[in-house]
């Protein structure tokens, strides 16, 4: 057995996702479906971040879906399956803010946190800030604080801190998704807890709201 064959048998032995797409291969609607429920919410959760629009992000997740449905015959579990999702979600995402930009057309919406588990945002929130708050602040408030902290971060660093504290990926699973080497993602999660941390700081002691940009 070669070495890639047996990193393959690795991942299905460890990964039950993988094991549900090599299902898939082999003709099993209801292992698609599955896999469809497993992480169509996470999904739609990180695309609407990176994208700002939900309806687009909706259009993104099913062409995501598509792709790896598409790509059922020629599947190789060469990596965790959350990992070769995302990587095929994070090309979609340029792809489609490289579009909107050239036509104009980037709008940041509020961003709906059904993805994304507000006790979770609320955890970033106090992380990045370093510190209590000089007042409480309610869930609400918070996630919506965070949700325009995060759109103003580049596209990159946005990726990434996404898929290090919603999906739990390791550097290394990061940086397969963005095509970096581990130190690299390592770098852009420095800087983008970095820029949070300024940010949060800033509005827990003051109000003030952050800015967004695309």
């Amino acid at each position: 057995m070669s070495g890639s064959e047996s990193k393959q048998k690795d991942y299905e032995a460890e990964d039950p996702d993988v094991r549900l797409m090599l299902r898939v291969q082999n003709g099993d609607a209801g292992a698609f479906e599955e896999l469809v429920c497993r992480y169509q919410n996470r999904l739609l959760g990180i695309l609407e971040h990176l994208v700002g629009s939900r309806d687009l992000a909706e259009d993104l997740a099913q062409e995501v879906f598509l792709r790896v449905y598409r790509a059922r015959a020629r599947y190789l579990p060469n990596a965790k399956f959350s990992t070769w999702l995302f990587t095929i979600a994070n090309n979609l995402a340029s792809n489609a803010r490289r579009s909107l930009a050239r036509r104009r057309e980037v709008h940041v919406e509020h961003r709906n946190t059904d993805g994304l588990a507000g006790d979770a945002l609320a955890q970033l929130a106090l992380a990045a800030s370093g510190q209590m708050p000089n007042r409480q602040l309610d869930k609400v408030e918070t996630r919506g604080v965070v949700q325009l902290a995060i759109g103003g971060l580049n596209e990159r660093q946005r990726m990434a801190l996404l898929l290090a504290k919603f999906e739990g990926m390791s550097y290394a699973d990061i940086a397969k998704v963005m095509q970096l080497s581990p130190q690299a993602v390592k770098s852009l999660l420095s800087r983008a807890r970095g820029s949070l941390r300024d940010i949060l700081a800033s509005y827990v002691h003051t109000g003030e709201h952050p800015n967004t940009k695309s």
